[in-house]
């Protein structure tokens, strides 16, 4: 028996970042919105665990434990006192190491096919809490749509969102570390008053009214300028996808890949092929979101 599940990709209309912690996090109010870029995880019975991987960039995934996929085998295993004896083959469509949680869709997916394939019947709860467990934006990989993480991203509040959203993503030729722009973001603001992270009212209010030009003109990301900082080149992909008609250009999360809202998918295909003219990013990909969570695709 195998099991497949396939898992969306994320972009953050929203990341209001608040200082470092004492224990080294920083607490967030992450506006996620799922998008129909997707992983798929396939699980069968092996004599030990391990995990392989296909797709753009595959070479870039670990083959470990310390894989999302492999820790979320083990984490199951371990409390429902089993042997984590699966192999996990990993479709990659999301993009390694981009800012839009292709590691946590990882994650999530394999969490929800080793339950589907052991019969453990974790209730969504004790999913969750495992998510949690194995990081911040684990948990919304399997709940998708649209959601509001506090704390450290992992507290979710799902969101109404009224229509849907066409997106262009270029891809940048060099991955972004997510704890060196955290790094960056606090050296940025060091000696600064950095206010408590709230999520916006006017963005919300976008979401739920499926208003893309609202939604352009409330999106936002406090860790924009550390990856900027970090990654300079990107500057020049947000204008270029500005001048081809987006209605608003951010740095996805925490990078590289930047995000472009459009108004349609007429319009999406313009910014994507003039953001490939344009010699700024080494691909560009169109999705629309909300997309569902986690979901078992094929068993048997």
């Amino acid at each position: 028996m195998s099991v497949t599940v396939r898992v969306p990709a994320k972009v953050n209309v929203q990341l209001a970042v608040g200082a470092a912690r004492t224990d080294g996090f920083h607490d967030l109010a992450n506006v996620f919105l799922a998008v129909g870029l997707y992983d798929e995880i396939t699980v069968t019975p092996a004599d030990e665990l391990r995990v392989t991987c296909e797709g753009p960039d595959a070479d870039q995934v670990p083959l470990d434990r310390t894989n999302l996929a492999a820790r979320a085998a083990e984490a199951l295993a371990e409390r429902h006192g089993r042997s984590p004896d699966v192999h996990l083959h990993i479709a990659k469509d999301i993009p390694v190491a981009g800012g839009m949680a292709g590691g946590s869709a990882d994650g999530a997916g394999a969490l929800v096919a080793c339950d589907a394939l052991w019969g453990t019947g974790a209730s969504r709860d004790e999913l969750l809490e495992i998510c949690a467990e194995l990081g911040s934006d684990v948990p919304f990989s399997l709940v998708g749509g649209a959601a509001l993480g506090i704390g450290r991203g992992e507290q979710l509040t799902p969101l109404e969102v009224g229509g849907t959203f066409q997106w262009v993503f270029a891809m940048a030729g060099r991955g972004l570390s997510t704890p060196a722009v955290f790094r960056e973001f606090d050296r940025l603001g060091e000696g600064m008053d950095i206010p408590d992270p709230v999520a916006s009212g006017e963005l919300l209010a976008a979401l739920a009214k499926g208003d893309p030009d609202a939604l352009a003109a409330a999106v936002s990301n406090d860790l924009q300028p550390a990856a900027l900082s970090l990654f300079p080149e990107l500057a020049g992909t947000l204008a270029a996808g500005r001048a081809a008609g987006a209605l608003t250009a951010l740095v996805s999360g925490s990078g590289p890949t930047t995000a472009f809202l459009v108004r349609d998918p007429e319009s999406a295909a313009a910014v994507a092929q003039a953001l490939l003219a344009s010699g700024t990013c080494r691909t560009v990909r169109t999705a629309s979101g909300p997309a569902p969570g986690a979901t078992v695709a094929a068993a048997g």
